[in-house]
């Protein structure tokens, strides 16, 4: 049941690592396309949209950098003691 649990935690952790890129990229996305009233592309006007792109970014590496390095964890109980 360990191996289990560790999936779900692994899926769990790429399904999150997904949305928190993909809000990122569609933010970008919507701060790019901004269109003022008169219906010509403004990059002025979508600032919100670039903080918002940044801060989802700055979020999906932290978690990414979290969840590498537990992959990456040393394990103490597969240590092997060499004795004399």
């Amino acid at each position: 049941m360990n191996i289990r649990k560790s999936l779900n935690n692994v899926l769990a952790a790429v399904v999150g690592l997904m949305s928190l890129a993909v809000i990122a990229i569609w933010q970008f996305y919507l701060f790019v396309t901004f269109k003022d009233s008169q219906g010509f592309l403004d990059a002025q006007g979508g600032t919100y949209h670039l903080w918002w792109a940044s801060g989802a970014a700055i979020a999906a590496c932290l978690a990414g950098f979290f969840v590498f390095s537990v992959f990456v964890h040393y394990d103490k109980s597969n240590e092997m003691h060499v004795t004399s």
